[in-house]
């Protein structure tokens, strides 16, 4: 997912986005660990993701902080 499509939602949906690919990111984590991940770079997708996320979402709270 872009950032732009981050910056397009509030912060209760990058909130509950952030929630799902954490959630995600756990499921594939497990896979990786029993062998039955087949695309590893899933794995890396979905930290960047993740980080893209938080990065939107923490600077949607400061500015709504001023």
């Amino acid at each position: 997912m872009k950032a732009s499509e981050f910056r397009s939602k509030d912060v209760a949906g990058l909130e509950k986005e952030v929630a799902d690919l954490l959630k995600a990111h756990f499921g594939l984590r497990m896979q990786k660990a029993t062998q039955q991940l087949s695309n590893h770079s899933q794995l890396g997708k979905t930290r960047r993701d993740i980080a893209r996320a938080k990065t939107v979402l923490a600077q949607k709270k400061k500015e709504a902080a001023k």
